[in-house]
């Protein structure tokens, strides 16, 4: 099996297509409208997204920052990472990406 990043862009999306992703490991990468997934509950529930079993999960600081979030909204599953932080991840932890 493979390690794979899954950027994920979009607050509202397919549940399937996430849900059928398998992987050894898996970081999910959350970015653009995709970081509401780490700060908003819905009647007081985490986004389905967050109980991805095994997952690693990771938010974008800057997309945060540009919805007016700070760390203190954000899901403790969730580790608040910078670009450089991404590109590091790709490079020495994961060995193939999908975005969706």
């Amino acid at each position: 099996m493979m390690k794979l990043a899954v950027f994920l862009s979009d607050w509202r999306r397919t549940e399937d297509s996430f849900e059928r992703m398998k992987a050894e490991k898996m970081g999910v990468i959350l970015v653009g409208n995709g970081v509401y997934h780490a700060v908003v509950k819905e009647n007081g529930k985490d986004s389905p997204v967050l109980s991805k079993a095994g997952a690693n999960f990771y938010v974008l600081s800057d997309d945060l920052t540009t919805r007016g979030f700070t760390a203190a909204n954000v899901n403790s599953k969730v580790k608040i990472v910078s670009y450089g932080d991404i590109v590091d991840l790709i490079m020495n932890d994961y060995e193939k990406m999908a975005w969706i």
